[in-house]
């Protein structure tokens, strides 16, 4: 029996095939064959068929003024400094990737759709590492590197990592959204013990609730330290590394806006 696809499918197919996404990610986004792209192809460039409206590139908000939805941006900017990259495909395209947990599908769904938010055309992939229990979401377009100027040869923390002016502007107002994103990338909502002697010698436990956000770059640990104190929440780094909230109205903010991870 013949499957149909829709011509949105089609156009959505082939507007990604001109963008340089190689067949075999193509037909994994699109739930079709290999060969079914192909076919699609060779089909339009046959009989010289007009393409749709999907095959305008999307506007970019840096070079084409297009609109740009500032709390979805500073959330994934979050996720980016945390865990994303971005790498070079064909014909000038980029892919970024945001890696999450694989125990956490909810916060992998949020990244795609805020990717859409970002992107308003993109179809992200969600593809599982055959090494690591980790999800990775990817999305292509040529104007990743204007859209996150942070981009760069080497890893984050061996390079300088500043927010230009026009990021600044949107981290200050959503703030929140950034810390979301840092946090749950290299982030975690753990409870903390601690010991007390009382009356009689006795020693007593207790526990209390404590996010941590671990990075090796000195600078996206400014970037969220500064977020934190846009918000009056207190913290602390225990470690060179790691930057503590431990205080009971800190964490009390925090779990407004981040929470556990799930």
């Amino acid at each position: 029996m013949a499957h149909f696809r829709s011509q949105e499918t089609v156009d959505s197919a082939l507007r990604m095939s001109d963008n340089g996404v190689s067949d075999r990610a193509n037909a994994e986004i699109h739930g079709v064959a290999i060969k079914t792209i192909r076919r699609w192809r060779r089909q339009y460039q046959r009989l010289g068929l007009p393409r749709g409206q999907g095959f305008e590139p999307t506007p970019c908000p840096r070079c084409d003024g297009a609109a740009l939805d500032e709390s979805a941006y500073a959330l994934l900017l979050g996720w980016y400094l945390g865990d994303g990259h971005i790498v070079a495909a064909r014909r000038g395209v980029y892919t970024l990737q945001i890696a999450n947990d694989a125990r956490y599908p909810e916060l992998s769904q949020e990244v795609a759709a805020t990717m859409r938010l970002v992107k308003p055309t993109a179809s992200p992939c969600l593809r599982g590492h055959a090494t690591a229990a980790c999800t990775r979401i990817e999305v292509r377009w040529k104007h990743w590197p204007c859209v996150f100027p942070q981009h760069g040869a080497g890893r984050k923390h061996l390079r300088r990592i500043e927010l230009v002016d026009w990021q600044r502007e949107i981290v200050a107002k959503y703030p929140e959204q950034l810390l979301r994103g840092l946090f749950h990338s290299d982030g975690c909502r753990i409870i903390n013990w601690a010991t007390r002697p009382i009356v009689g010698g006795e020693i007593r436990r207790y526990e209390y609730v404590r996010y941590m956000f671990s990075n090796e770059s000195e600078d996206i640990i400014g970037i969220l330290t500064d977020a934190l104190d846009l918000l009056g929440i207190p913290w602390r780094r225990p470690r060179r590394n790691v930057v503590a909230v431990s205080r009971k109205e800190g964490v009390e903010a925090l779990d407004r806006f981040v929470g556990a991870k799930k």
